[in-house]
């Protein structure tokens, strides 16, 4: 089974500045990824190729890197996933560009299965809130916040009660919240 998904937004931004929301991508002062509400994205090292990371229980390593303009990760988890992500800035007409994220992969047992009832709510709503921090943190405001689902406020909670209990007292196992 294929997947591909595309999110873009257009900002009213040189591509200059967009590339700068990309290279700003797991450092401290990461101004792109909507890490107040998600999971991290974390590296070994810096931004670049070879660097290795994810968020949440997702891991990638950087593949491919051009500096002010692209980003790519090839996923090493969860099992299933076989494929990429990445962002690109896109220079368009009167001083805009185009932040686009795009995730295409050939998914495996069980991924075939659990990318539609969960990593790809999770994903889309984690990609409009990204999107949405790229564009406050060029123009200062939205014009149309994201909003999540019902769905997937369920699906968050129901990840956030399941960390919680390999989090509680007297539990062996530690974990992340991957919501």
């Amino acid at each position: 089974m294929l997947a591909y998904n595309l999110h873009t937004r257009r900002l009213n931004a040189s591509r200059a500045e967009v590339g700068a929301l990309i290279d700003s991508l797991a450092g401290d002062q990461d101004r792109l990824w909507a890490r107040h509400s998600w999971p991290e994205m974390r590296f070994d090292r810096h931004l670049g190729v070879g660097a290795v990371g994810g968020h949440g229980p997702i891991r990638y390593t950087v593949v491919a890197y051009e500096p002010g303009r692209w980003v790519r990760f090839r996923f090493t988890s969860p099992r299933g996933f076989d494929g990429f992500h990445e962002f690109t800035a896109h220079p368009r007409d009167q001083g805009c560009t185009d932040l686009r994220h795009l995730m295409a992969m050939r998914l495996r047992f069980p991924a075939w299965l659990t990318y539609p009832l969960l990593w790809r709510p999770l994903h889309d709503a984690l990609l409009e809130d990204t999107l949405d921090r790229a564009e406050r943190s060029l123009t200062g405001t939205i014009e149309s916040p994201a909003t999540c689902s019902p769905y997937v406020r369920l699906l968050r909670a129901i990840l956030a009660r399941i960390a919680g209990r390999r989090d509680a007292p007297g539990s062996t196992r530690r974990t992340r919240a991957i919501v």
